[in-house]
């Protein structure tokens, strides 16, 4: 069975820059859509950015846009967020996602989650 495990959460000052990484076990995954999303405390989780089986297409939330980038490297079952001039409001739990109908359709759910990984940023 497909598994995902984030890396690379941690803290980091507003303005500053941080990469999180998702792999996925299987390397079947190339073929599917993969997602970024994120729980603040005391909020629902929403998404964040996901990208297409190939790459050609990316999705972002308003609140991301211009500032995350969402990429994979299907070489080696990765795909990455880079979060440049993060703010307060990112702080959150993210998370990778997999395995859903229709990518960048955020109503759609995603079947296959990572365990997390926690970004703090602070003033």
């Amino acid at each position: 069975q497909v598994q995902l495990m984030e890396s690379g959460g941690g803290s980091v000052q507003a303005g500053g820059s941080h990469r999180l990484s998702c792999v996925v076990s299987d390397g079947t995954y190339r073929h599917t859509c993969v997602a970024w999303f994120r729980q603040a405390p005391g909020k629902e989780r929403e998404g964040v950015a996901a990208i297409s089986t190939g790459g050609r297409r990316t999705y972002y939330v308003d609140a991301v846009k211009g500032r995350f980038t969402i990429s994979r490297d299907n070489a080696k079952d990765t795909v990455d967020l880079q979060m440049n001039n993060l703010k307060l409001e990112d702080t959150a739990m993210y998370y990778c996602a997999t395995d859903t109908p229709l990518c960048g359709n955020w109503e759609y759910d995603f079947a296959i989650w990572g365990q997390g990984t926690q970004v703090t940023v602070s003033s």
